[in-house]
């Protein structure tokens, strides 16, 4: 059983999947954002917020791959 979580800690699956899941996330909002006729300020901002998020979530991955 430890030989098998030590495997998926060394793979990182966790965090790849985490991110994955994120970015089509992240995706969708932007495709909503694109089929509305006229964003709204509210509408902008949510995703504005949502990129700054992905943004630094996708650092913070970056920065422990090494």
């Amino acid at each position: 059983m430890t030989n098998a979580f030590e495997k998926i800690l060394e793979y990182k699956i966790l965090p790849r999947f985490m991110m994955f899941t994120m970015t089509i996330v992240y995706v969708r909002c932007i495709e909503w954002a694109l089929t509305q006729p006229d964003l709204s300020t509210q509408q902008a901002s949510l995703i504005s917020v949502v990129t700054g998020a992905m943004t630094g979530a996708f650092a913070v991955w970056l920065g422990s791959e090494k």
